[in-house]
C-alpha cells in the first residue's frame, strides 16, 4: 500500500506524541493549535485510522499510532542525517576533491596546503594526480579531475584557464661548472655547452624549442632526458647543463647543482588553474580552488 506521509505530518504527530499535548507540540513547532489538528487530521486521513485518542484531559496513541511512531522517529532521523549531509555539502565541510597537478606543483605547492585542508575539514575527501601537461589537459576535459595546476592549454580545447603566476626559467649546472658563479647568462649558453634536452612530451621541452626558434639558436643536444629527476642527476654528474623553471627545482633537489637565472630573453611558464567549460565544480572544490587563488600570491 502506498502511504504518501508528507515530513510535516511525520514531525507533527512525533512532537504531539513526545510532549503528550496538542499545545505544548504546537508551542514547539511555532504553528497554531488549530493548524497542527489540521496537519494531524491529515495524516489520519492518509493512514485511514485515527493515531490518537483524545479527551479532555489527554492526548495517547492509538494502536495504529503506537505502530506508527517508530517509524516515524526512523523516518526524521533519516531524513535530518541526510539534510546535515547534503548542508554541509553545500558548505564545503563534506564531499570530495579530485586535484591534478604538475608533478613540480605537486612537489613544492600543494603539501602545505594539502595539510592545513586536512586539520581544517578532516570530513572532506582528497584525491590528487600528478601528470605532464597534456595527459593533465585530458584528466579536465574527461571529469577525471575537478581541476588542474597546469600550463595554459592550446586554442580550441574546452578548458578554462585561470592565470596564479609565471615560473621563470634558469640554467642549471654543476656547482664546479664556472657558468655556476655568473649572476645571470643568456640563452646561448646552450649552443657553447654540453646541452641535455628535455623530452617534448612536458611542459618544459615545447617552450624550450619556441626559445630557440624565436632566437635563432640550434644547439645540439648531449642526450634528451625522460624525465626532470633524470635530467637533474646527469646534470649533478656534470655531464652538462639544462634548462628548467624554478618550480621544477623541486624535482632535481641536489647540492651539487646550481641555478642561474637566464636572460636575454626572461622566460617563465605560465602556472594556472584549468577547469572546464561549462562545468560546475562541488562546493568543496571551488572552496579548494580558492584556497590555492589566495595561496599563489605568495608563489613561487
Amino acid at each position: 500500500m502506498r502511504v504518501p506521509f508528507t515530513l510535516q505530518q511525520l514531525e507533527a504527530f512525533h512532537q504531539v506524541a513526545a510532549h503528550g499535548s496538542f499545545r505544548a507540540a504546537a508551542k514547539v513547532m511555532k504553528i497554531s493549535q488549530p493548524a497542527l489538528s489540521r496537519t494531524i487530521q491529515g495524516l489520519e486521513d492518509t493512514v485511514g485510522a485515527r493515531v490518537f485518542d483524545r479527551d479532555t484531559r489527554r492526548v495517547s496513541l492509538t494502536p495504529v499510532g503506537e505502530q506508527l511512531l517508530p517509524i516515524a522517529g526512523r523516518v526524521l532521523r533519516e531524513f535530518h542525517t541526510a539534510y546535515s549531509d547534503l548542508a554541509q555539502f553545500m558548505d564545503g565541510t563534506r564531499g570530495q576533491v579530485r586535484i591534478g597537478a604538475l608533478p613540480s606543483v605537486g612537489v613544492a605547492l600543494l603539501p602545505p596546503i594539502l595539510a592545513q585542508w586536512r586539520r581544517e575539514r578532516a570530513a572532506t575527501e582528497v584525491h590528487l594526480s600528478e601528470a605532464i601537461a597534456e595527459p593533465l589537459w585530458q584528466q579536465v576535459e574527461e571529469g577525471q579531475v575537478d581541476f588542474a595546476i597546469s600550463v595554459r592549454p592550446p586554442e580550441g580545447t574546452h578548458l578554462r584557464f585561470q592565470h596564479l603566476f609565471d615560473d621563470p626559467f634558469v640554467m642549471v649546472c654543476h656547482r664546479n661548472d664556472p657558468l655556476a658563479t655568473r649572476e645571470q647568462v643568456s640563452w646561448r649558453v646552450f649552443t657553447d655547452r654540453p646541452y641535455l634536452a628535455a623530452a617534448n612530451q612536458g611542459s618544459i621541452g615545447p617552450i624550450l624549442q619556441d626559445v630557440f626558434r624565436g632566437q635563432q639558436l640550434a644547439p645540439k643536444p648531449l642526450l634528451e632526458y625522460p624525465s626532470i629527476a633524470v635530467g637533474g642527476a646527469l646534470a649533478a654528474q656534470g655531464m652538462g647543463i639544462l634548462a628548467l623553471t624554478r618550480l621544477a627545482l623541486h624535482l632535481v633537489a641536489s647540492a651539487d647543482l646550481v641555478a642561474v637565472p637566464l636572460v636575454e630573453p626572461h622566460v617563465a611558464r605560465p602556472i594556472g588553474l584549468l577547469t572546464r567549460i561549462g562545468r560546475t565544480l562541488p562546493p568543496v572544490a571551488d572552496d579548494f580552488m580558492q584556497r590555492i587563488v589566495a595561496e599563489s600570491k605568495t608563489w613561487p
